[in-house]
């Protein structure tokens, strides 16, 4: 557990790191992508779209005062796209 004198661990920074989450999130579902276009072609394609719109939801997630419910469908519809990559396969 960090210390409270440790830096970044402010409830301050709370947001930042947040945004860097939803950015690596971003980043990693295009990694996967490029790995699955190797293989398979729409799967990959699927993968790469969904990469740049994880990035954009996530930024606009906490520009609004309904954060919660866009937070809500990104995670269901992120975990849709995966089901129907899954079930392609």
């Amino acid at each position: 557990m960090a210390s409270p004198d440790e830096p970044g661990s402010g409830p301050g920074l709370a947001r930042e790191r947040t945004s860097l989450a939803w950015t690596r999130t971003a980043l990693s579902f295009g990694a996967v992508g490029g790995v699955v276009l190797k293989k398979e072609v729409i799967p990959g394609l699927i993968l790469l779209a969904v990469a740049p719109a994880i990035w954009l939801l996530g930024r606009l997630a906490y520009r609004s005062r309904e954060k919660h419910k866009l937070v809500t469908a990104t995670i269901v519809g992120v975990a849709l796209v995966a089901l129907i990559v899954a079930f392609t396969h």
